[in-house]
């Protein structure tokens, strides 16, 4: 081995390490950076598979990367001597170079080191032109509010002497890497930057120090805003405008998420998020709230997520829902109206089509805010972009005046040709992305497996069952909460139903998708099918199913997106079986609920159907609980062999497995099926005597 290639191994290796654990580190605290935000990089050498010699190199956080989780794969690398060449090719464009500095982004790629890993983010330049080993870029609360403040360029002199210099805002990109260049190299006691309107960049010779540097201007900044800012940065309290109490809050937000979740789908779904931190409550029962929301974010990290303004309520806490939703309407209506006319202000002829005007942000005061994205992620960390911006608009307003960059720049980059392009390469979406499912009786077999599909096709899911500890496993099988949470449910409990709907729409922002699966069954015949037999199989198939339909249509109208109500019903719904009857009576019962609530509800696009599963014996919850034993005794089988016996008297001679009871239920609730309604779908390898027709 090379031993020259064998040290430059080691010291490459080293550096990547350094650079993943300061990036995590830095970006495992909400106080340095937001999710997704900022970036890090590290430069070094290494050797050159193909001539051999020594190269050098910067390994930086790729485009769409999370500091925090950050991994090697997540970096772009890149040679140095080549990047840096693209300055002469800037600086030969000359006057024109500005307008065409997005071209720098596109020769990134030209100045990849072998496979190069993750693509290059447009603050690439940043840390390929600034003469120094490691250099970070984040957006601390602290630090955006020293930036956005109207006289940031005095307060940074003021707080951090010449060890810290102004940057004027400019959009990030190739002139801006040239501008901290620049300035690294008049000002060699600086140790970074305050980018005005955006965040803050620092340096360093290694790795530790440049972290430090980071986390002195983060500190810094803060301790000045601790010690000289106002205590009252929002103003005075407004008459009625506080908090509501937490069970008043919560329930009228319930409420309200399906309308709100509906408006803010207008153009196209969305799901949603809300939040009811201090942050939002304090900030809505101040009498500045309304100003310092009409001004909108300002680094672009934060309204690329948020848009340019929030839609906020302008009436007290006391407000009904019934008062609330009119008045949101009436605001949804002027706030489309106020979009579409900043596009029009800002949009020429190269800008991308209007993406949709409806709001990211929706703030209703005494209860929280609502934050929307296109799945949860997206809409929990707009909500977390917003905090940001309500923590850096305090901070502003607490020592000076909060000034955020001028819309014209917002729109500059919000309908950025290099924005569009990074979402135009976003993959296609799943089959059921944006949609919101609650599937009952769900912690194990049937209702696990439809879960579980219904999650794998990009749907947020809600497992409910009677066994809260199993339901709450069985979501954290599928994910983190972004995927699937689990709750508690009786479904003959109408409290417990509205329960399950109101957590469902705090979760995830509305509901889409209902399934009614909760069962049991009772193997006897008649004459030993008692009382309490009948009255438990039909109050949780039966009544419950009705329970949950009645309270998912009140959400499912209120949203007004249409929609989906599945009924798992049975084989044993249209077929006449022995020692079965109270059972086969409750299916019935479901199977004619599916076509009386296709029939009412297809005026609001609710779509209701069934699927009539049999035979279902493995990973199935009522065989294993002592039903199959008693099916077997009846067909006269061992308990072992019942699968095998459904399947030898089917048409397919199949067996049938949760699994093909899932993909039923995400095949009918899916687009292929818009336009079906009040069907009943076989899942039994083929029972001629169930047939309907």
């Amino acid at each position: 081995m090379n031993p020259r290639k064998s040290v430059n191994q080691q010291n490459e290796n080293r550096t990547v390490t350094e650079l993943i654990t300061r990036s995590n580190r830095l970006g495992a605290d909400p106080r340095n950076t937001n999710y997704a935000g900022g970036n890090t990089s590290a430069k070094g050498t290494a050797v050159d598979p193909v001539t051999g010699t020594d190269v050098e190199l910067l390994w930086v956080k790729g485009s769409g990367g999370d500091l925090g989780t950050l991994k090697p794969a997540g970096l772009a690398v890149l040679r140095l001597d080549r990047m840096r060449s693209l300055v002469d090719v800037y600086n030969s464009w000359g006057a024109r170079a500005i307008d065409r500095e997005d071209e720098m982004v596109a020769a990134f790629d030209y100045c990849l080191h072998g496979k190069g890993g993750a693509a290059p983010s447009i603050d690439t330049a940043m840390h390929g032109l600034v003469d120094a080993p490691h250099v970070d870029h984040l957006h601390p609360d602290s630090g955006i509010a020293i930036a956005t403040a109207a006289d940031g360029e005095r307060l940074t002199a003021e707080i951090f002497g010449d060890k810290v210099v102004w940057v004027p805002w400019r959009r990030p990109g190739f002139q801006l890497g040239l501008d901290i260049a620049k300035i690294k190299a008049e000002h060699p006691q600086a140790i970074g930057t305050i980018l005005g309107g955006h965040g803050i960049t620092a340096w360093g010779a290694t790795s530790d120090e440049a972290e430090a540097n980071s986390l002195w201007i983060i500190k810094t900044a803060q301790d000045y805003l601790d010690q000289h800012g106002k205590a009252d940065p929002f103003g005075a309290e407004l008459d009625g405008y506080g908090a509501l109490p937490e069970a008043e809050r919560r329930a009228k937000a319930a409420a309200l998420a399906p309308h709100l979740r509906g408006l803010a789908s207008t153009d196209k779904p969305m799901v949603g998020h809300f939040t009811d931190s201090a942050e939002v409550l304090e900030f809505l029962s101040r009498s500045e709230h309304r100003r310092l929301g009409e001004l909108g974010t300002s680094c672009p990290d934060h309204f690329l997520r948020t848009k340019v303004k929030p839609l906020i309520l302008d009436l007290p806490a006391s407000a009904s829902v019934e008062e609330s939703v009119a008045r949101l309407r009436e605001l949804h209506d002027q706030y489309r109206d106020d979009y579409r006319a900043y596009y029009e202000r800002h949009a020429d002829a190269d800008s991308p089509a209007m993406r949709g005007a409806d709001p990211a942000i929706i703030l209703v005061p005494g209860v929280g805010m609502f934050s929307y994205g296109a799945n949860k992620q997206t809409a929990r960390v707009a909500g977390e972009f917003y905090v940001n911006a309500i923590n850096v608009m305090r901070g502003a307003e607490s020592i000076s005046s909060y000034a955020p960059i001028d819309e014209s720049e917002k729109f500059r980059i919000e309908y950025w040709a290099l924005e569009e392009a990074k979402l135009q390469r976003l993959p296609k979406p799943r089959s059921h992305a944006g949609r919101i499912a609650l599937v009952t009786g769900a912690a194990s077999g049937i209702g696990k497996a439809i879960a579980t599909r219904l999650a794998a096709e990009g749907a947020c899911v809600v497992i409910a069952d009677l066994d809260q500890a199993k339901a709450e496993a069985a979501a954290a099988e599928l994910g983190t909460k972004d995927v699937a949470i689990g709750i508690q449910a009786d479904v003959t409990d109408p409290a417990q139903v509205q329960a399950a709907i109101d957590a469902t729409a705090l979760a995830y922002g509305g509901i889409d998708l209902v399934v009614n699966n909760a069962g049991l069954s009772i193997s006897k015949p008649l004459t030993e099918t008692t009382d309490a037999d009948w009255d438990l199989q039909h109050n949780v198939m039966a009544r419950g199913s009705f329970l949950v339909s009645r309270a998912a249509a009140a959400a499912l109208i209120a949203q007004g997106m249409g929609g989906d109500i599945v009924y798992i019903s049975s084989k044993n719904s249209v077929f006449a079986g022995p020692s079965n009857i109270a059972y086969s009576a409750a299916k019935a019962d479901q199977a004619h609920q599916v076509r009386l609530l296709a029939a009412e509800l297809g005026e609001h696009g609710v779509k209701v159907n069934g699927i009539n599963p049999d035979g279902v014996v493995r990973g199935s919850g009522i065989f294993a609980g002592g039903w199959g034993a008693k099916r077997a005794a009846v067909y006269g089988v061992k308990e072992e062999e019942l699968g095998a016996y459904y399947a030898g008297r089917t048409l397919l001679k199949r067996e049938v497995l949760p699994e093909h009871v899932a993909n039923a239920v995400a095949v009918i609730t899916s687009d292929e099926l818009s336009h079906t309604t009040g069907l009943h779908v076989p899942v039994d390898s083929g029972v001629a005597a169930a047939f309907l027709r």
